[in-house]
């Protein structure tokens, strides 16, 4: 299927689980999760995307792009700047590659040490700006995924919240990796209780395999990449 056929799929998935929950329509935004596509392929999504959504009812929103990893990160956004989408890193952030993440991201949606946290405020101390960040939660508990634990997410919260040049957006996490779908719905289940405890609203969670389970427990941000690239290569 062509772009404009998976996007069109996708965004009809977010709105009939928008419908099921009793929420609002348009109330979940969708990051496009670009991790090995090529810059073609990314403009085509967002060009069609954008035009998609302008003769939508409602607030248009820019394009939300997301990258894993920051070597990509860095080796794209130099070709996607003109399209005005905001660049958000989804993937971990080691502390010697902020310098080069916090040249593009407008997000950083994996924040999960207070260490981590302090070097991007210092960063943006040195070069004059804010950052948008998320903290993102462990839920499942699985050792193979990145997060603070649901325990120690509200201490983090509060250190991130005393830092002047970052702005704490809400909470991101992936969700488990199982066919139980009643366990992949309580974890999104407790990052939501998680924000509402916190005062965080943003929750970015769900992915092509689970979205619907995301936006049923509150989900304002889904990450899709295969569902509308196809499988990575």
């Amino acid at each position: 299927m062509s772009i404009a056929e998976n996007l069109a799929r996708v965004r009809a998935r977010i709105a009939a689980a928008e419908s099921a929950a009793g929420r609002e329509p348009g109330s979940v935004r969708l990051l496009l999760a670009t991790k090995t596509q090529p810059i073609d392929l990314i403009r085509a999504a967002v060009e069609v995307d954008a035009a998609a959504r302008a003769t939508s009812a409602g607030t248009v929103h820019r394009v939300l792009l997301g990258e894993n990893r920051v070597q990509e990160l860095v080796a794209k956004a130099p070709d996607l700047t003109d399209l005005r989408a905001a660049l958000h890193l989804i993937g971990p952030l080691q502390s010697n590659k902020v310098n080069a993440a916090l040249r593009w991201a407008t997000c950083v949606q994996s924040v999960d040490t207070a260490e981590l946290a302090e070097r991007l405020d210092r960063r943006c101390a040195a070069t004059d700006r804010t950052l948008d960040v998320m903290i993102q939660v462990n839920v499942s508990g699985e050792p193979t995924k990145s997060g603070v634990s649901p325990q120690d997410a509200a201490r983090l919260t509060e250190q991130v919240d005393a830092l002047d040049r970052l702005r704490l957006r809400g909470l991101m996490t992936i969700g488990a990796n199982s066919p139980d779908q009643s366990l992949v719905r309580r974890g999104f289940a407790t990052l939501r209780e998680l924000g509402e405890r916190i005062g965080v609203s943003e929750l970015s969670m769900g992915m092509s395999r689970d979205l619907e389970l995301a936006v049923t427990e509150g989900a304002t941000i889904v990450r899709v990449g295969s569902a509308v690239f196809g499988a990575r290569t």
